[in-house]
């Protein structure tokens, strides 16, 4: 890899901008643990975005995935970041998901999935239980998509149930998310270098 790895944070809550976001919160910790590994990068709340339903690269006029999307192919490592909703991820992070489904038909120059060479690692925050699910889910559809999951792939923080709280009004960061946070952006940078450096065979 000539140059230095990039992440693209893709912020998944419900809340358009300005509104404060637990999520985003999260994910721009991520990006900075990222970023004392050499990989610099940016945060996209995609609520400040129309997104179209769909499973096509480009849903036609008015439909920002496209731009979005090309961010995405210049970054080498994607953090998805959602909120737990109703003990799923969020229906924003879903069309994400179902959008990036496209890239199963899309090939490099090599023949390869485009999305191939790319890390994922996901970030889950909410009030109830249900980050396992929703990390497993979301990393089946990243992986089937051409992303490789790093060792710790994931880092996620859950309210005690029946007792919410909000990950954004906590007075300090948790020790055991932000240990985990650090391992996954060592690997998460550590794999994307190594990707950089050879890529996965062409077909």
């Amino acid at each position: 890899m000539a140059t230095s790895p990039r992440a693209l944070a893709l912020v998944c809550t419900l809340k358009p901008s300005p509104d404060a976001s637990s999520t985003e919160l999260m994910a721009r910790q991520v990006l900075q643990a990222l970023a004392e590994q050499g990989v610099e990068g940016e945060c996209v709340r995609i609520a400040d975005h129309r997104i179209d339903p769909g499973v096509a690269v480009d849903m036609g006029d008015g439909d920002e995935w496209p731009r979005l999307r090309q961010k995405l192919l210049e970054a080498d490592v994607l953090v998805l970041a959602t909120p737990t909703w109703v003990g799923h991820m969020s229906s924003i992070a879903q069309r994400v998901l179902e959008r990036l489904n496209a890239e199963s038909s899309q090939t490099d120059d090599e023949g390869r999935p485009s999305m191939y060479g790319k890390v994922a690692v996901i970030a889950v925050v909410g009030n109830e239980d249900g980050a396992h699910k929703i990390v497993a889910d979301c990393a089946q559809a990243l992986s089937d998509t051409g992303f490789t999951i790093p060792a710790t792939g994931s880092t996620y923080w859950n309210s005690e149930a029946m007792n919410p709280k909000d990950y954004k009004d906590l007075d300090t960061t948790p020790e055991a998310v932000a240990t985990t946070t650090a391992t996954m952006a060592r690997n998460a940078a550590h794999l994307a270098r190594l990707l950089g450096e050879r890529p996965y065979p062409a077909s």
